[in-house]
């Protein structure tokens, strides 16, 4: 008897942790199927999210259509010119935007040990902010990282910002105030437009630094700007006197009657029908602006060139 009771009492408590571990196995199965199912909510609420941010994102940057025209501000002969380069001090620079929206009226470079920054004078007060980096990129930086506009007792606006280098691209996005949207803009800060004395020694090659003697030599030159339809003769003749050096330029038509260099005007002569001038040369192996006025429109129109002089090149004249 007592034999079954205990062979009774065996059964009961095996059946009964058989049921247990049934129990327990089937909470480890809804714990596990609950966890994948929270497991895909999460990732279908992250993934919701991160589409929510991306269509914020989008909605606060203009469109290629709302930008509008935009002008290629680097031109194909320009060389970063960086803060090392540079002598101490403030300079007034010419500032090229690719929007006729985002307007600098004028600017003012200034250096210190090698870094550059910008005051910017606006030709309006559209924008409330402008960011160094795509407009995508402004959407998704803290304001902190923003730059706001300075006013000053007349109105006018102003953005003081770093800058990398000159004669390169610099992508700038602004913020519309109107619109409430970032614009992508690129502003180039024009090396050309500061005074040859901003310049560390031997970064503008100059008739000094080369060591040329007084004396008539011939020197290739190359011609940028305008339609692209005229063009100078090379070599072109070059003279040094006390230092300083003078080239003779002769164009292919007889349809500019002045130029000028650093603002100072220099009048026309003809050779063989053609217009020829006799203007300073102010540095070597790097663009030289100058403005050529033509008179083969309706009206007389002064265009932006560039004269390039190849310092290689130079040889005594024949």
């Amino acid at each position: 008897m007592a034999a079954m009771i205990t062979a009774i009492m065996l059964g009961i408590v095996g059946c009964g942790g058989g049921e247990q571990t049934s129990q327990t196995n089937g909470g480890q199965a809804d714990a596990s199927q609950d966890a994948g199912e929270t497991g895909q909510a999460d990732e279908g609420r992250e993934s919701g999210e991160d589409e929510q941010k991306e269509e914020d994102t989008e909605s606060l940057v203009a469109t290629a259509q709302e930008m509008g025209t935009v002008e290629e501000g680097v031109e194909a002969w320009m060389t970063p010119i960086y803060g090392d380069s540079l002598v101490n001090g403030t300079y007034p620079v010419t500032v090229d935007s690719s929007s006729a929206m985002f307007r600098i009226t004028e600017c003012e470079l200034a250096v210190q040990d090698g870094r550059m920054t910008a005051k910017m004078t606006m030709g309006g007060t559209g924008y409330r902010y402008v960011f160094l980096g795509t407009g995508e990129e402004a959407a998704l930086a803290s304001e902190a990282d923003y730059i706001p506009y300075e006013e000053d007792e007349e109105g006018v606006h102003s953005f003081t910002v770093p800058v990398e280098a000159l004669d390169k691209g610099i992508a700038c996005a602004a913020f519309s105030k109107n619109k409430e949207k970032w614009y992508d803009r690129t502003i180039v800060f024009r090396a050309d437009s500061l005074p040859l004395e901003a310049f560390q020694d031997g970064v503008i090659v100059t008739c000094e630094s080369l060591g040329l003697a007084d004396g008539e030599y011939e020197v290739d030159v190359r011609l940028e700007g305008g339609s692209g339809r005229a063009n100078v003769d090379s070599p072109a003749r070059l003279s040094v006197e006390n230092g300083q050096a003078t080239a003779e330029i002769i164009w292919s038509s007889g349809n500019y009657d002045y130029m000028k260099v650093n603002d100072v005007q220099y009048d026309a002569a003809l050779i063989d029908g053609r217009s020829a001038f006799t203007i300073p040369v102010t540095c070597f192996d790097r663009a030289m602006p100058v403005i050529a006025n033509t008179i083969a429109m309706s009206t007389p129109h002064e265009i932006a060139y560039t004269l390039h002089f190849d310092s290689a090149s130079i040889v005594p004249a024949v």
